[in-house]
């Protein structure tokens, strides 16, 4: 489960194909290359346990980059591209990075690093950056036989802030071997029927944990990732059609925008070579799922786990059919919901999700937070909020950290936002508590619409009825904004925390 060991077997396979240019990267080439990397980094004086960045886009060079990292044994971060300077500069610095490798398409943040961190070795990819080093030009000068002390590396990524300032998931050391038994491959082959024959469709950004390590396990299988430079709907079923795609990994977001396509648009794409699609990141709407199951057949595979890997529960579509809303049951870890003493709760009881005798993982350098992923027994957290029904079927609220008091009432923002997207005229929605003197805290609304000349106080008035049909009063919305654009990352992660902070320093509405 290497690919250095497809480099030998079927050195001509694609690894990887780059969607919008079609520039396709040979398991050879691969090979080669990554070894180039490896020795470069030796030569640089970098050492098993070092820590390396990426601050990339979806680049060509990008799994070049973390198959050398990984052979190196470093940890190696993949940094999110939208990040300014300071974030960057942060995690950096949080992650203890000797090496930084940008591309010259990543705007101005790289070069304010050159000058607050002139002790970072840097590189560029894709030509030359001023004060960057050509990890190209470089590289190509050293042998592409694989470096005397390799070691498996693993990937340190840090979480995307959305209730807070990210924090680097850092988990124990892999075995030193490279060739070897990985849990999420395992779980693609047994799950998902992922081989060498699997051609897979990575349409979100490479520096989130999920599509990276699902990459690199399609990889380590032998089979070719195709992946998407930037989402577009219909491009996403083009590329289905035209790589004769076989799996594929999405987000709720990701489905919504698909449905939103014209009939004609969606019909117009032969999918009939997707086996398998799954999906995670965010709760999805039954409606959605409902919609996308009857389009594209029962092929629709759910999951809930977390860059820690604390615990991961599954569902196919056949059981979903039969636990609509469900992410399914444990099948690493034991389940386990727990009220606010810590003790497990019964059936249909929501409580915060904890998995017992999981992976260890810590936050790098943040021992509170560690702390407090942590109950009592040493059960681990993710921070959300869900119930488990008899059979064992977990069914998520909502994240902790967004939880709703008003009027001394628990609301779940998830539910209603769900409700909000059964409306055609929405587009995308946030949920979430603004200070209110008399409530505590009132539900808040800020909708993005299908189309923005909808927008004001008559769509506001008709999204307040509807919602109302659908959940109790004290849960409807006391406040309906829009925005032409919610602040989501490309995953479907949406940063709820930046709309609450702002609507909490805000004069309250009276």
């Amino acid at each position: 489960m290497h690919p250095s060991l497809h480099a030998t077997s079927r050195p001509d396979r694609d690894a990887y194909v780059m969607a919008s240019t079609g520039e396709a990267v040979s398991y050879a080439q691969l090979e080669s290359r990554a070894n180039q990397g490896a020795h470069l980094f030796r030569q640089l004086g970098l050492k098993s346990g070092d820590v390396v960045a990426f601050f990339l886009e979806n680049h060509p060079r990008f799994m070049e980059l973390v198959w050398a990292a990984e052979r190196c044994g470093f940890y190696f971060v993949a940094i999110s591209s939208r990040l300014t300077a300071d974030e960057l500069e942060y995690i950096l610095q949080d992650s203890g990075a000797r090496l930084l490798v940008t591309s010259t398409t990543m705007g101005p943040a790289p070069d304010q690093i050159a000058r607050r961190l002139p002790e970072l070795i840097r590189f560029s990819v894709g030509g030359q950056r001023p004060g960057y080093r050509d990890f190209e030009t470089e590289r190509a000068a050293f042998p592409s036989t694989p470096i005397a002390d390799q070691r498996a590396g693993e990937d340190m990524l840090y979480s995307s802030g959305t209730t807070g300032r990210p924090k680097g998931v850092k988990r124990p050391p892999p075995p030193p071997e490279l060739v070897r038994p990985e849990l999420l491959t395992i779980r693609g082959q047994t799950l998902y029927g992922m081989g060498p024959e699997t051609i897979y469709l990575c349409p979100a950004p490479l520096y989130h944990s999920a599509p990276l390590r699902w990459s690199m396990s399609v990889n380590r299988l032998g089979g070719t990732v195709v992946v998407m430079e930037r989402f577009d709907a219909e491009a996403a079923l083009a590329l289905i059609e035209r790589h004769r795609i076989t799996h594929s990994q999405w987000v709720p977001t990701h489905f919504v925008r698909l449905l939103k396509l014209p009939e004609a648009t969606r019909r117009r794409y032969d999918l009939r070579s997707l086996k398998v699609a799954f999906h995670a990141a965010a709760p999805c709407p039954i409606h959605v799922k409902e919609a996308m199951i009857e389009w594209w057949g029962p092929i629709i595979y759910e999951y809930y786990s977390g860059t820690e890997g604390a615990g991961t529960c599954a569902i196919g579509p056949e059981e979903w059919l039969t636990h609509k809303g469900s992410v399914g049951r444990a099948i690493t870890a034991e389940l386990r919901i727990c009220g606010p003493d810590g003790e497990v709760l019964p059936p249909l009881v929501a409580g915060d999700i904890y998995f017992a005798d999981g992976p260890d993982f810590e936050y790098h350098n943040d021992p509170a937070k560690t702390a407090k992923s942590r109950n009592r027994h040493g059960w681990r957290t993710y921070g959300d909020v869900g119930y488990v029904d008899e059979e064992g079927y977990l069914y998520l609220s909502d994240r902790k950290d967004f939880m709703i008091i008003t009027g001394g009432v628990n609301v779940y923002p998830q539910e209603i936002e769900n409700a909000f997207l059964e409306h055609a005229a929405v587009d995308d929605v946030a949920v979430f508590g603004a200070p209110d003197e008399e409530l505590g805290e009132r539900v808040v609304a800020v909708v993005q619409p299908q189309d923005w000349s909808t927008a004001g106080p008559e769509l506001a008035a008709e999204l307040s009825r509807f919602i109302r049909t659908r959940v109790s009063g004290v849960k409807a919305p006391k406040q309906i904004d829009f925005r032409a654009q919610l602040p989501r990352e490309p995953t479907g992660k949406l940063f709820k925390r930046l709309l609450r902070d702002e609507y909490r320093n805000a004069p309250a509405r009276t």
